[in-house]
Parts: structure tokens; C-alpha cells; sequence
């Protein structure tokens, strides 16, 4: 995240590394799913210990209130940093959609079995399908899934008007009601979570990840025919295709770092997450004051201190994309280093 949200220049990106203009996917479109996808099967790794040594449920469900009520908090406060203008003020996020989809799958999660579960995500996925499909939209008709006309938009014009995206107004990738299938991919982390949980060897469990990996992925390409495959509209084929690479990437790394216990490669990574959600926020404000302060350029003109820092040290170093990549990569080094402080002197950030 920290990589795709820091180009040194927007106009020169490589396509990887942008998301998807509408329908379709790209790698970048791959973090936010799996980063709540992964939240399913931690909540489901951290709950079940403690539902089985007796916690009362109402008090998780709490608990899981008030963690969500920060992120969202946080999410709110990121929107407006370092200049805030209230009648303007972005109101979904990011983090106001992990809040929601966290704190929507735990209750689910600890109210049902398996199967209640697996209900839920089919009933979120086929659900958000029907209403996308059927349900008119003044002036364009039901099963309009463009960037005008689309349910989603028209839910999110009517109930957030001057409070969406900068980049357009008019809707929100993190809007109301694409949440909904979102919240099913953290019900797939759940119940890959609970896959983990089984008392089968790690072979066995492996070759289930790959294989219901497999299932998802055949399962969001068929979809995708009828529901095409929109990161922005987190249609059900996005949700069932992303829970299909979650659950095979996944898998392979379990192989490696529990199964043959190669662990020395996955460190870093390992550093990063102990203080995803803190580095997350600082990556986030360091982003927003460098492309909000200004400097005076060489020729008097005014820079932001983003523009003078990258026209200065990157652009002279390679060609134009080159630099920008090289910008992102200096801004995911920086932000890994006061990751490798925190962790080395214990410092964890938990909400």
C-alpha cells in the first residue's frame, strides 16, 4: 500500500502499480482485499482461544466495537490531515471500510457456526449481485454497472453528496453499499482461518488452501461473465477472485514458513506487520504534509515539498517512470526503518 499510494509523479506509473481505471484488476488492486482477508484469519486465530476458555461473546463483540470505532476514527482524522474543512470532509476510507467489514464479520462470526458462515458470504455475495442486477436507478434503469448509473454510486450520491472522493465527487470506491461484499471477504479470511485451526497435518492443510484457492479463483472468472471483475464496485467476482489469490498466497507461504520452516526470508515482512495499522496512519501523513507544504523552487516559483524533493533527488537519477518507482521504494524504505526502531525496542501500537 505504502508503495502504490507514493509515486514521485502520478503521470508516470507503471500500469502494475495502478489500480484498475474500471472493470478488470491489477496487482495493486490485490492489497486492500488481502489485507482484510487477512484480518478474517487473525479475528478467527485470536477468538476462537478465547471463546473456548469462556470469554462472554458480548463482551468481544464490545471490544470489537470500540477497536472499530478507532480505526474509523483514524480513517476520519487521515481524511482531512493537515487541513481540515468539515463541509468537505471525505467520510469513507480505507480504514472506515476495515472498521465496518471488522467489526460486521466479527459479529457473524461469533454468533454462528461454519455453516451460518458460509451463509453469510454467499448471502453478501449473491445479495449485493441481485440489488447491483435489479434494482432501478433513476434515469438509467437497473444492472447499469459503469462508472454513471451504477447502483452503488446512486446509493452513495444520495446518502454522502460533498463528502466522496476528491477524485470525483460523484462516488466512492470505499462507498456505502459495495461494502457489503467486502464484508465477505474478511468472512473467507474466517473461514480459511478456521481451515488453520483443524487438527491436520501441514500438508494436508496446504494442499485444502491451494486447492479451495483454485475453487475461488475458477469461481470469480466464471462471475466475472455476468458480474465483471471491479475493484471500485467490489463486485462478487473482485470478492470471490481475490479470496481465491489470498487463500493460494497464503498457502504457500504457510508451506514455507511453517511446513519447511523457511522463515529468515519473511522477516521483514514479519517487522512491517507487528505495526501494520500505526505505520499505515504515518505513511498516510507524511504523504499529505509533503504534498501540502510549500517551498520556494529555483526559479521562485512554489513547490510542494513532495515536487522539490523529487525534482532535486530522483528525476536526475533515471527516466521519468524510473524516478517515480524510485521515489515509492525510498518512501516504503523510510517508513520500514521506523518499523525496525519500533520492533526493536518493542514498541507495538495496538488500538
Amino acid at each position: 500500500m505504502i508503495l502504490v499510494n507514493n509515486p514521485g509523479d502520478r503521470n508516470h506509473v507503471y500500469p502494475p502499480l495502478l489500480h484498475a481505471k474500471w472493470h478488470g484488476w491489477t496487482f495493486t488492486d490485490m492489497v486492500f482485499p488481502f489485507f482484510l482477508w487477512i484480518s478474517g484469519v487473525a479475528m478467527t486465530l485470536s477468538f476462537a482461544r478465547r471463546v473456548e476458555r469462556g470469554d462472554d461473546r458480548g463482551r468481544l463483540l464490545l471490544h470489537t466495537a470500540r477497536r472499530a470505532a478507532i480505526i474509523f476514527g483514524l480513517g476520519l482524522l487521515l481524511n482531512g490531515f493537515p487541513r481540515y474543512d468539515f463541509a468537505t470532509l471525505r467520510i469513507p476510507g480505507v480504514l472506515q471500510r476495515i472498521a465496518v467489514c471488522y467489526f460486521i464479520a466479527a459479529a457473524i462470526y461469533l454468533y454462528t457456526d461454519r455453516r451460518g458462515q458460509v451463509l453469510a458470504t454467499a448471502g453478501l455475495l449473491g445479495g449485493y449481485w441481485i440489488l447491483m442486477a435489479w434494482v432501478p436507478v433513476p434515469g438509467y434503469g437497473p444492472g447499469v454497472l459503469e462508472v454513471q448509473g451504477n447502483l452503488a454510486g446512486w446509493v452513495d450520491g444520495l446518502v454522502l453528496s460533498g463528502h466522496m472522493w476528491s477524485a470525483t465527487r460523484t462516488w466512492d470506491p470505499e462507498g456505502i453499499l459495495s461494502t457489503i461484499p467486502a464484508i465477505a471477504t474478511v468472512l473467507f479470511g474466517i473461514l480459511a482461518g478456521r481451515l488453520l485451526r483443524a487438527p491436520w497435518p501441514g500438508a494436508r492443510k496446504t494442499g485444502a488452501m491451494l486447492a479451495a484457492g483454485l475453487a475461488l479463483l475458477i469461481g470469480g472468472l466464471l462471475v466475472d461473465r455476468w458480474f465483471p471483475i471491479n475493484k471500485n464496485l467490489w463486485t462478487s467476482s473482485f470478492a470471490l477472485l481475490m479470496a481465491g489469490w489470498a487463500m493460494i498466497v497464503y498457502g504457500l507461504c504457510y508451506w514455507l514458513i511453517d511446513v519447511k520452516q523457511y522463515r529468515r526470508w519473511a522477516r521483514p515482512f514479519a517487522i512491517l506487520g507487528t505495526n501494520a495499522l500505526a505505520l499505515y496512519v504515518l505513511s498516510i501523513g507524511l504523504a499529505r504534509l509533503l504534498g501540502t507544504l510549500e517551498v520556494t523552487g529555483p526559479a521562485g516559483e512554489q513547490l510542494t515539498l513532495k515536487a522539490a524533493l523529487f525534482n532535486t533527488v530522483f528525476a536526475p537519477l533515471a527516466a521519468p517512470v524510473n524516478a517515480s518507482v524510485l521515489y515509492a521504494v525510498s518512501n516504503v524504505l523510510a517508513i520500514y526503518l521506523v518499523a525496525w526502531v519500533m520492533y526493536r525496542r518493542g514498541w507495538f501500537v495496538k488500538v
